[in-house]
């Protein structure tokens, strides 16, 4: 049972940054990782032979996005506590499958990313060759607009005015620039489990959200660029790179009166259904980083969801997260439900108590010695 609570909280911390199944692996190794920022994959880790040359902290995502694109785990390639052997053979099938998908892009689309893992796979460990009548609904949305493609504006509102009639719907920009800490307690749904979740706010990008385990606590943080999870059993360990950019982006959207100056560019995509209701997508755009989806309610003009990616050699790995239920609290609306979803991963927070603009000291965000 002990091992179970940790594999949950495992899974619940992977959903909320992009890490999925491999952070077992991740943390088996985080320690020279996380020391060998500008080292390659195969300086810091064993028997690295197709993805050598990548950045260190690129190799983990690269394993997520491949059991997300196979809805398989870290077991289906490798052997428990021995990552570097080569005793299973799909995990020679899975260097023959990326030599040839590097090899497809690069003599058909000038080595542009146009073919992935998951252009085949769909979720299945083996390609299906048939057409299917009736696919799975419910699947957390994935970017399939390429570059080239110019989106449709055509008849939708500008950003301004999708942007300033999310701010005047929360309650103002005035009102929601003064709203500079927040305390949330509630409950977190993982399938039919539930457990107690606290989360502390203090703007603009200090963020700690407790899960309590019966076997221990689960905690992602982050203080302003440095991010940090623990799980039950396992050490404090630093988030790579790409994971507190995530933190960072969850962070900065929890005081959206910022919202307008976090990105450097903003565009609108288009419009789309969720649940049966019309929303606008905006593209939020920064450097070095993947567009960030935001969709805004046409008739409320609330953000009801945000789509991220982690960038990896072999793809993006996208997180889905919904918000609902907005609560007046202080004159700002703020989501009292928010599901975080990705291809092999999904839970809920529903907050059941709220406290605004009360004193947060910042020890509360640094993060604990080892």
């Amino acid at each position: 049972m002990r091992v179970r609570k940790i594999m949950l909280a495992t899974c619940v911390a992977g959903a909320v940054l992009g890490s999925g199944a491999a952070r077992v692996w991740t943390q088996s190794t985080q320690s020279s990782a996380a020391t060998s920022v500008s080292r390659t994959a195969d300086q810091v880790y064993k028997n690295i032979q197709v993805l050598k040359g990548i950045p260190a902290d690129q190799l983990m995502p690269s394993m997520q996005f491949m059991t997300a694109s196979l809805g398989v785990q870290c077991d289906y390639c490798h052997s428990e506590n021995a990552f570097e052997k080569d005793d299973k053979e799909t995990k020679q099938r899975a260097r023959k499958m990326m030599r040839m998908m590097f090899a497809i892009n690069k003599d058909n689309f000038d080595g542009h990313r146009e073919v992935t893992c998951y252009s085949c796979h769909r979720g299945a460990n083996k390609p299906v060759i048939t057409p299917i009548i009736s696919g799975e609904a419910g699947r957390v949305a994935v970017e399939e607009r390429t570059s080239h493609q110019e989106p449709n504006t055509l008849g939708l509102p500008g950003v301004d005015q999708i942007v300033g009639k999310y701010l005047q719907a929360i309650g103002g920009t005035e009102a929601a620039s003064k709203m500079s800490t927040r305390i949330q307690k509630g409950t977190l749904t993982v399938g039919s489990e539930h457990f107690p979740v606290e989360v502390l706010a203090k703007a603009p990008t200090k963020r700690v959200t407790t899960v309590r385990f019966p076997g221990g606590d689960s905690v992602t943080a982050i203080n302003g660029e440095a991010g940090w999870l623990s799980t039950p059993g396992r050490p404090v360990h630093g988030m790579s790179p790409s994971e507190a950019d995530a933190a960072r982006l969850d962070a900065e959207l929890f005081f959206p009166s910022t919202l307008p100056q976090f990105f450097k560019e903003l565009h609108v995509e288009q419009k789309e259904q969720i649940n049966g209701d019309e929303t606008y997508v905006v593209s939020g755009i920064r450097d070095n980083w993947p567009p960030v989806q935001l969709y805004f309610d046409e008739k409320s003009g609330l953000l009801v969801r945000v789509l991220r990616y982690v960038e990896s050699p072999l793809g993006r790995n996208p997180t889905q997260i919904d918000y609902a239920d907005y609560h007046d609290e202080g004159g700002v609306k703020t989501p009292f439900r928010w599901t975080v979803a990705r291809p092999n991963a999904r839970f809920t927070i529903q907050i059941e108590q709220m406290q605004q603009g009360v004193p947060i000291e910042d020890e509360k965000f640094a993060k604990p010695g080892p």
